[in-house]
């Protein structure tokens, strides 16, 4: 069961799901899917940046680890047993963990959170690919270069992502990570600066992306379709307005959509239709 949505782009099979539950959202392909793979690009190659603070053993199971990046000489982590991050009440203190190969964890071993640490700063970058043993609790966010295969009744208390290959799941529930908020609603409604037109005059379309609750104004981008098929990808401003102009629609009805991607922060959301009509 996964709390949160669940993503593939590119490449659109997804199964299991059901009999898996996901209480969000099944992106395959599309541009929600498409974003979220780039934010884990930017991801991971941030965390990679990152110059270490300390280098320990392979095995963390049985120690307790402060605030820092953590690699290990072998480039490759273990957890057999518990081990413990401790934040030093600091809400907001980053713990990064840097495998160069693998991270395998042993069956029933756990991460404890203490002192303020939450599972949102924790990130455990896996240079190929990860391993989680049976009733495993792994807290943070997993992210693996290669494939991720959670064996039987794991719980991930984070995010569990692969760049390149499958992440495998068996009776696994996985819920968003403690400390990242709920993102908000929104709505995209599609204007035409004249309708009909004909054919090789230009004709602006401005989507409008508005927030469901709250003030705050919704950033992002807004991908322009017609008949389902994108033609234009273009900013918000801070208006929560995005606008694309055109003169090459062909004589005809033209189905078109603006699809609002979403952030971390707003959830996506896609306009009705607006038919827009070109004559000779």
């Amino acid at each position: 069961m996964a709390t949160g949505d669940l993503g593939l782009s590119p490449g659109a099979s997804v199964t299991g799901f059901p009999p898996g539950v996901v209480n969000g959202t099944i992106h395959a392909a599309d541009a929600v899917a498409a974003q979220a793979k780039l934010d884990l690009d930017t991801a991971y190659n941030d965390a990679a940046s990152r110059p270490s603070t300390a280098t320990v053993p392979v095995e963390l199971g049985g120690t307790t680890k402060t605030p820092g990046v953590y690699t290990s000489p072998a480039g490759t982590f273990g957890i057999t047993g518990t081990v413990t991050l401790d934040a030093q009440g600091d809400p907001n203190a980053v713990f990064i963990f840097k495998a160069a190969s693998t991270l395998i964890t042993a069956s029933a071993s756990n991460v404890v959170l203490v002192n303020g640490a939450r599972s949102a700063e924790v990130f455990w970058l896996v240079g190929s690919s990860a391993t989680l043993g049976t009733y495993s609790v792994l807290r943070g966010n997993l992210m693996a270069l290669a494939s991720i295969t959670a064996t039987t009744g794991v719980l991930v208390d984070g995010r569990a992502m692969a760049r390149t290959a499958a992440v495998t799941l068996d009776t696994t529930t996985i819920t968003r990570p403690t400390g990242v908020q709920q993102p908000v609603a929104t709505t995209t409604r599609l204007t035409s600066s004249v309708n009909p037109t004909v054919a090789g005059q230009p004709v602006t379309f401005t989507a409008v992306v508005t927030a469901v609750t709250g003030g705050a104004v919704p950033t992002g981008m807004v991908v322009f379709s017609d008949r389902r098929t994108p033609i234009a990808v273009a900013s918000l401003d801070g208006t929560g307005h995005a606008v694309f102009t055109t003169s090459t629609l062909a004589v005809g009805r033209h189905p078109m959509i603006a699809t609002y991607v979403g952030t971390k922060q707003f959830t996506g959301s896609t306009s009705p239709n607006l038919v827009q009509v070109v004559r000779a």
